[in-house]
């Protein structure tokens, strides 16, 4: 039985100004569910190596097959959108998202909890471009970055104290634990979407009606080249580096077809005019490096400090906490500053900061005090309090109203695919360097976090060219 048609407008007409900000929890609580679903697994990782006997090209999958599923996901939020609504798309990917969870933490198979990560990743990219499409529609522009302070604020909670309380839980009652935290806030996240958020789609249209068909080559020929590409990573440095080489081709051919096929369909899964705006482009250069190196070392830290440091899994995540929380305590004030400050500077100087706590971490070994690892993560998490509230703002900025939900869906894939294409680099890069030096582990992390810190550096280039105009005030974007 169809639901009842309810528009943004009727909402907040019934609940009145605080709407937007009740609509804004809803959909925190999904991401959160999401991010802690994408970053508690890695300090069980080397527990789940020892159970399922996995290398660590086999291991790396249960981050990087999340990310390659999260990453396609996040192109067919704007279709969804707009064929099944926000409130039915939502509660769909909560509810995958709540499923993949539990049969993850109750499956004795490797394959089949990959199978239940890569369900979780597929959840996890309907949700996250999301919030950015509601932000940017039910604030006032001077009032956009606040909002995507608070939200940061809730989101960075997640990875803040995902690895604690991954690490507590797998010392406890071991690593199937970690799939069930999701569940209560996938459940709190469904009720509260079936209140706040509307049966219409992006423009406040009727879900369904004349939506275009999905773009299904654009989707198989992008999915094709992400695929390649990771597989392709994976086996250039395996047994078998020429079949690497050849997949790296498929990569790259997928890709050409795919940016050939986007210009010529009449309903792409990427608008490439998206890219003719110049801070949109800029922001995406960013987005990508940045998804590269937080990712990638999302990956590394805690298996850096269980192998490289000999640390236990509870200690491990208890370092990052102090960073966590400070990160949480960055944002809000981040996110005013998104309204006041040049969007070019304070990227610039978040990724500078982020840069150098990969940099310091090349310095710390068996012997470093425990309190020097937790200053310098948090100098670290400070780059990203600077960056996160005002990267997707500075590159969306300025699109018009139509694009909006598009630019979302894609500076979050964009985004996704450095940080896919990270985990894998930096599990494929942290082999090598491990086989080459032998017994001489410390080293091999050293120099993988030196590479990040170099990924990280560069992306400052395009940071510096995105548009340095704050927002003002104005008038409400339309619904």
């Amino acid at each position: 039985m169809p639901q009842p048609l309810e528009t943004i407008a009727e909402l907040r007409q019934r609940f009145g100004e605080r709407y937007r900000w009740r609509v804004l929890l809803t959909v925190m609580l999904g991401t959160m569910a999401s991010i802690m679903a994408s970053t508690i697994v890695n300090v069980a990782v080397p527990d789940m190596s020892r159970h399922f006997t996995l290398g660590q090209e086999r291991a790396q999958w249960l981050s990087a097959g999340f990310m390659a599923a999260m990453t396609l996901s996040m192109l067919l939020t704007p279709w969804l959108l707009a064929r099944f609504g926000y409130r039915r798309t939502y509660r769909g990917a909560v509810l995958l998202l709540m499923a993949g969870g539990m049969a993850g933490g109750l499956s004795n198979v490797y394959e089949l909890v990959l199978a239940m990560r890569v369900a979780e990743g597929l959840a996890a990219g309907v949700l996250q471009p999301i919030p950015g499409i509601i932000i940017m529609r039910a604030f006032q522009p001077h009032e956009q970055g606040r909002a995507m302070g608070i939200f940061g604020f809730g989101v960075v909670l997640a990875p803040a104290l995902g690895p604690s309380i991954g690490g507590v839980l797998v010392e406890w009652f071991g690593w199937r634990s970690i799939f069930f935290v999701v569940v209560p806030f996938c459940v709190v996240a469904f009720a509260l979407a079936r209140r706040y958020l509307a049966t219409t789609g992006p423009g406040d249209q009727p879900a369904g009606r004349d939506t275009p068909p999905l773009d299904l080559p654009g989707f198989v020929l992008v999915t094709l080249a992400i695929l390649a590409l990771l597989n392709g990573l994976v086996e250039l440095h395996g047994r078998t580096p020429q079949a690497g080489l050849v997949l790296l081709a498929v990569a790259s051919a997928s890709l050409l077809g795919f940016l050939w096929h986007q210009r010529r369909t009449p309903h792409p899964l990427v608008q490439l005019a998206l890219f003719r705006h110049r801070p949109f482009a800029m922001g995406s250069w960013v987005a990508f490096s940045y998804g590269m190196a937080l990712f990638g070392s999302t990956y590394l830290v805690p298996v850096f400090m269980q192998i490289g440091l000999s640390l236990p899994p509870s200690q491990a995540g208890a370092v990052l906490l102090p960073a966590g929380l400070v990160l949480a305590a960055t944002i809000p004030v981040a996110g005013r500053l998104a309204d006041r400050w040049a969007v070019n500077r304070q990227v610039s100087a978040g990724l500078a900061l982020l840069a150098l706590s990969f940099l310091l971490m090349v310095g710390v070994g068996p012997g470093t005090a425990l309190a020097l690892i937790t200053v310098w993560a948090i100098v670290g998490r400070i780059g990203l309090g600077l960056i996160l509230p005002s990267l997707n703002l500075g590159a969306m900025r300025g699109l018009p109203q139509g694009l909006i939900s598009q630019g979302s869906s894609t500076i979050s894939f964009v985004r996704q695919l450095g940080g896919a294409v990270g985990v894998s680099a930096t599990g494929i890069v942290l082999e090598w360097r491990l086989q080459v030096h032998g017994g001489n582990a410390t080293r091999a992390f050293h120099e993988t976090f030196a590479l990040v810190a170099l990924v990280t550096a560069v992306a400052i280039v395009a940071a510096w060219r995105m548009s340095p105009r704050p927002a003002r005030g104005g008038e409400n974007p339309a619904p």
